[in-house]
């Protein structure tokens, strides 16, 4: 017996019902996801737009100084980011329609499905009709067998035991025919409730190996985001760590640098630097 079969039977017959709602969850679920993912998407490219925006800040920023060249490895590597961050968006955006095409396929999936298990919903409703009818009827059956039973020990008279004895046998044969009626409608669900159990068991399966695959798809394109996002940083430590104090100051002197040669009277020491008139003017 499949899981699905043997977990949602019971005595009430809910079972159907409660599998086809939560087939019918599985399209919410999916609608939930691909929300999921667009917010996720809108908060990636406002964050790249942001970082866009410093980038921009950073190549605005003074450019005197010893420590003007550090502002160009600030504004590559904040560039290099929003870009990162602005192609997990592109992927996102066409995770987003792969997910939005699995959601319309799903919703004809799920009204074809519908139309195939109709004659179920219809054996479900007729044996709950049945079981209702079989419960009542045996109530009654008890009720008038046991009003026949207490009129002859109480000895009323034979007409009134006879009475009591129509109305027994009438309620003996309606029990018994309810008793058949049930026997036949609970055959019937059994075997299409089987059948059903198994679609809806192989509808959530795909379901929601269909889901993963989204989510595997989604933590890809996250994680060969990080990844890039990594490198570079590691760019970024490595340009800083190879900017040394004596190449920006040799930066300077090449851009700023006032000339090489020394005031014939000069008798107290220069700095090494041949951009004193810069040094006073920064």
């Amino acid at each position: 017996m499949l899981l699905a079969e043997k977990a949602f039977t019971g005595e009430k017959n809910n079972g159907f019902d409660v599998l086809y709602h939560n087939m019918k969850h599985g399209q919410i679920s999916s609608k939930e996801l691909t929300d999921f993912i667009r917010e996720r998407s809108t908060i990636e490219e406002a964050y790249a737009r942001s970082m866009t925006k410093l980038a921009k800040s950073a190549g605005n920023f003074s450019q005197l100084g010893t420590f003007a060249p550090v502002w160009d490895v600030f504004k590559t590597s904040t560039e290099k980011l929003a870009s990162c961050h602005m192609e997990l968006v592109r992927k996102l955006q066409e995770l987003i329609k792969e997910v939005q095409k699995y959601v319309d396929e799903q919703a004809k999936a799920h009204k074809k499905t519908k139309e195939e298990v109709a004659s179920t919903l219809e054996a479900v409703q007729n044996i709950q009709t049945i079981s209702q009818a079989l419960q009542k009827s045996k109530e009654i059956y008890n009720a008038k067998t046991v009003e026949q039973e207490r009129l002859r020990k109480e000895g009323a008279t034979q007409r009134d035991v006879d009475k009591a004895g129509v109305k027994a046998k009438k309620a003996t044969e309606t029990y018994k025919s309810y008793v058949e009626k049930y026997a036949t409608a609970k055959s019937d669900f059994e075997q299409k409730m089987a059948e059903t159990a198994q679609k809806f068991q192989d509808i959530e399966e795909s379901h929601i190996l269909h889901m993963k695959e989204i989510i595997q798809a989604y933590a890809q394109s996250v994680d060969e985001t990080h990844i890039q996002i990594g490198e570079v940083h590691n760019e970024f430590v490595r340009n800083i760590e190879n900017t040394s104090v004596e190449s920006l100051i040799q930066k300077l002197a090449e851009s700023k640098g006032t000339g090489k040669e020394r005031p014939g009277n000069c008798k107290t020491s220069c700095f090494v630097w041949s951009v004193v008139s810069v040094g006073y003017s920064m």
